[in-house]
């Protein structure tokens, strides 16, 4: 692998460009869709996340990635400073330059008639860059779980439709929820196999201070919860049911969360609810897409 592409883990750029889509799908069900104003937000939302993923290793060098003795695919950072593929100074420059870069695509959009970019896009950036920079580091202090699910979901799905229409609307807020779960379950399953490293560098996320036997279980509530949002939205919305179409992911879900609840104390054998964890984002946001369009197209 391009040792490029492995410090930026460009596979994970899904966690944040399924709720563009996403959000793109709705402003496309109400009459709006600019598709130079989409690219545009894929780039700056995918810029700030790589930014966020690089200086993750940064700060991660020369704490629990050193000592980590169990790294996954998945977890345990790209390992490209670790593995002396690339110096930590680099891997610094290159955070900068996207966050630089998709700073400026938020700029391009506030000129063009998206002020309040400025302001979304800046939370954007300090939820991505404090995550892991000391001394706030919010991933030490039991604060990056809930960073994560926001950013990730309902900020990006409020933004992205902001940018397609010109409004704030509490159903693009709410429309991020489930992703928000989702992409905090990738998180916090990621945390298992990282947890002594974590652990003993005074990186205190939820798994450290919960322990992963009580951590299982908060796993299998982060899993489940999209469906009772959708669940929520069928009850109370009309028009909703194509939502319903989310059951097609459940398998993943179970088959995740009995992996982990199996294997929680191992390393290598939740590698496979990693990646269930990963295609379960995946699957709901891109079902949830399709519901919206369909919604706009058939009925």
């Amino acid at each position: 692998m391009n040792i490029y592409v492995k410090a930026m883990r460009l596979p994970f750029l899904t966690g944040s460009l399924i709720p563009v889509i996403l959000a793109a799908a709705l402003s496309f069900q109400h009459g709006y869709l600019d598709v130079w104003r989409l690219i545009l937000t894929l780039l700056g939302v995918g810029c700030l996340h790589l930014g966020a993923n690089l200086i993750n290793d940064y700060y991660d060098d020369p704490g629990s990635d050193r000592i980590n003795l169990h790294p996954t695919p998945f977890s345990g950072g790209s390992r490209v400073i670790q593995d002396e593929l690339m110096d930590a100074k680099t891997v610094w420059g290159m955070a900068m330059g996207f966050f630089v870069l998709g700073t400026a695509v938020g700029i391009y959009l506030a000129l063009t008639g998206r002020p309040l970019v400025v302001v979304i896009g800046l939370m954007g950036f300090l939820a991505g860059y404090l995550y892991s920079a000391v001394p706030v580091s919010l991933m030490s202090r039991g604060l990056g779980e809930i960073t994560i699910f926001l950013a990730f979901g309902p900020l990006i799905t409020w933004g992205t439709y902001y940018v397609m229409t010109g409004l704030l609307t509490w159903q693009a807020f709410t429309l991020g929820i489930p992703m928000g779960f989702l992409i905090t379950a990738v998180i916090w399953i990621n945390q298992f196999p990282d947890y002594e490293a974590d652990r003993d560098a005074g990186k205190l996320n939820c798994v450290v201070r919960l322990g992963r036997d009580r951590s299982r279980y908060i796993y299998s509530f982060l899993m489940l919860g999209p469906y009772a949002v959708v669940l929520f939205w069928v009850l109370t919305q009309s028009d909703a049911w194509p939502y319903l179409a989310v059951i097609l992911t459940i398998p993943l879900a179970r088959k995740a969360i009995k992996i982990l609840n199996t294997h929680y104390q191992t390393y290598d054998a939740i590698i496979p609810a990693q990646a269930l964890t990963i295609q379960a984002h995946l699957a709901t946001g891109l079902v949830l897409t399709a519901a919206l369009v369909f919604q706009k197209l058939v009925l």
